[in-house]
């Protein structure tokens, strides 16, 4: 049984972008806590899920950046994880409930699921909720007006591709394919969808939902693109239904 002294602490998924973009419910959660946390940007500035929570902040909550760094080392992960868990601990112990909005979905590919894993690990009485949110293959649907999957269709999402051969087995099977963070890897991705003949229904959304979003259709005109970190890429084997045509 949940032991009633102890704070709450609520994930919530808050899109990919746009801050109207967020549910009823995470808006609920993220004004009621008092104490509202988010991954720490990098270089002094905002990130992503503080950018798109701002314009929902009452004055009188209190923010908690945690650094969660973006590098591969195992360790230094760990750590930043632990002291994120801690510091969460430091108020759900007393009483206070803690919101952690995070960008996209909570549940897919989140910094969410680390931290409430580890602070799980170190206090299991802890109490955790999550809140559903859209994540950006849903919103880079929209941008380019279509449906991501329908009827039969078979869909894969490569979180960052390591490997060439991992793309071209997932082809194998897959009728629709989403690369997030495709921008280190585009130009070798473009030469496999020549050779398979799917340039022309591929795409490319940057930043998709957000005032900065575009858009790239047919990519056989887009061999050369230059991305930024949030763009993604959806591979599809057949056109899709869509009611814009341009």
């Amino acid at each position: 049984m949940a032991d009633s002294s102890l704070g709450i602490l609520y994930g919530i998924g808050v899109g990919p972008g746009d801050p109207e973009l967020i549910s009823i419910k995470g808006l609920r959660y993220l004004q009621q806590c008092s104490i509202v946390a988010y991954p720490a940007g990098i270089n002094g500035k905002q990130g992503i899920a503080e950018q798109i929570i701002t314009p929902w902040l009452r004055s009188q909550q209190q923010q908690l950046p945690l650094l969660f760094p973006y590098v591969q080392d195992t360790i230094c992960l760990q750590a930043a994880w632990q002291q994120a868990a801690l510091t969460v601990w430091a108020f759900l112990s007393k009483g206070q409930d803690v919101v952690f909005a995070c960008e996209g979905d909570v549940s897919v590919y989140s910094t969410f699921t680390y931290l409430a894993e580890t602070l799980l690990f170190l206090h299991p009485q802890a109490v955790v909720k999550r809140v559903p949110g859209i994540s950006s293959p849903m919103a880079a649907a929209a941008a380019l007006d279509m449906p991501l999957v329908y009827q039969r269709d078979r869909l894969a999402i490569l979180p960052a591709l390591q490997r060439l051969e991992d793309l071209q087995d997932v082809l194998m099977w897959a009728d629709v394919i989403v690369l997030l963070k495709v921008s280190r890897v585009y130009p070798e991705v473009w030469q496999i969808l020549k050779q398979e003949k799917l340039l022309q229904t591929s795409y490319v959304v940057i930043r998709a939902s957000t005032t900065s979003q575009k858009t790239y259709r047919n990519l056989e005109n887009y061999p050369n693109l230059q991305l930024p970190y949030f763009s993604l890429l959806i591979i599809t084997k057949s056109p899709r239904p869509s009611t814009r045509l341009v």
